[in-house]
């Protein structure tokens, strides 16, 4: 569920790329449609993820730094990314950590994706979107697969779990 003031916080948060620098989600948009528009005839897909790092802290015990990346990739030709830190959050177990860092994607996507289409307005090639889950067959996370793998499709979405979910393993993971 989205909060109510999701849409503010949004709009003031800041994106990193690593050619384009720091940019407002509005820009992002706008690089992401020229992106788009570069190779209409193209497949896409639009991949939203996030992975988030552990502080210990003596004061506060355990937190988590949330990064957010938006991955769009061109089938054969490579791709661009953006991502945008989130407020750190108290954890307490792996539990809550993988449900912070997906509850994170939700929201975001919940937000973003309508922002992209009505942009995109029907002018750009389609994309197929993918939120990316940190999380596998193989670890601690293997008892979490279907609660949130089911949590994401039950909001609409494709879920990827690792080795495939690129977005929250490696690109988030990347600039956590």
């Amino acid at each position: 569920m989205v909060s109510e003031n999701a849409d503010l916080i949004l709009m003031e948060d800041i994106f990193h790329n690593t050619t384009h620098g720091d940019l407002s989600l509005g820009d992002v948009i706008t690089k992401i449609k020229t992106f788009l528009g570069e190779n209409p005839q193209a497949e896409y897909t639009l991949v939203i993820g996030t992975d988030s790092q552990e502080k210990i802290r003596e004061t506060n015990g355990k937190t988590i730094n949330l990064i957010t990346a938006i991955v769009v990739h061109r089938k054969g030709y490579g791709g661009t990314y953006f991502w945008k830190k989130g407020k750190p959050q108290k954890v307490h177990t792996l539990r809550e950590k993988i449900y912070a860092e997906t509850l994170s994607s939700l929201e975001f996507a919940t937000f973003f994706v309508p922002a992209l289409t009505k942009s995109l307005n029907g002018s750009s090639p389609k994309y197929r979107l993918e939120i990316h889950v940190d999380i596998g067959e193989h670890g601690a996370t293997r008892d979490m697969i279907k609660e949130i793998v089911g949590m994401v499709t039950g909001n609409g979405y494709v879920a990827k779990t690792k080795p495939y979910a690129f977005g929250a393993s490696y690109v988030a993971d990347k600039h956590t």
